[in-house]
């Protein structure tokens, strides 16, 4: 998959979320289907919470202010990158990512998604001029350079999507 194509999907995903965003009441956003399952709200939060983070590890790579590995790529990464999906089942998010979750309103996911949009616009023209060997730590998947912290966004924006799926009003 090319980084453009890439890209074509990540913004295709992030539409999908603003068209979804749009049709909800601001109380179906909110409502917990279930205990223990998050809200629209919720995964909202998630997914744009942590892929501005994401974001910022792969800002440091294109900057050169990351870490110089040569090392080759941790086994799960690299299969996860090269299917482009995640291992079936239910993924538990890290304790510190997971601690990020909250609800938030549709207005405050908006607003997550507009700078979302901006970061991606920004950085995504340099990051063919990356280094390949400028790599950040993922907290599951090691080190990723700017081309893979990009297809981890891309992965990670979609596999949410599956879950908003799954999320029925209350």
């Amino acid at each position: 998959m090319s980084l453009a194509s890439k890209q074509t999907s990540l913004l295709n995903s992030i539409a999908e979320y603003e068209k979804l965003l749009g049709t909800l009441t601001e109380e179906d956003f909110l409502c917990s289907p279930a205990d223990g399952v998050w809200s629209y709200s919720e995964v909202y939060s998630h997914i744009f919470q942590a892929n501005l983070g994401s974001s910022i590890a792969l800002e440091k790579c294109i900057n050169g202010t990351a870490i110089e590995s040569y090392k080759s790529d941790h086994w799960l990464a690299w299969s996860i990158l090269f299917f482009g999906r995640f291992p079936p089942g239910k993924i538990k998010a890290p304790k510190r990512i997971a601690a990020m979750v909250k609800k938030i309103s549709r207005e405050e996911a908006g607003n997550l998604i507009v700078k979302f949009k901006k970061r991606v616009s920004e950085l995504y023209p340099q990051i063919k001029k990356a280094s390949p060997a400028q790599k950040i730590q993922h907290p599951r998947l090691g080190l990723l350079n700017s081309t893979q912290w990009f297809r981890f966004i891309e992965i990670h924006t979609r596999h949410h999507q599956k879950q908003l799926q799954r999320i029925l009003s209350c």
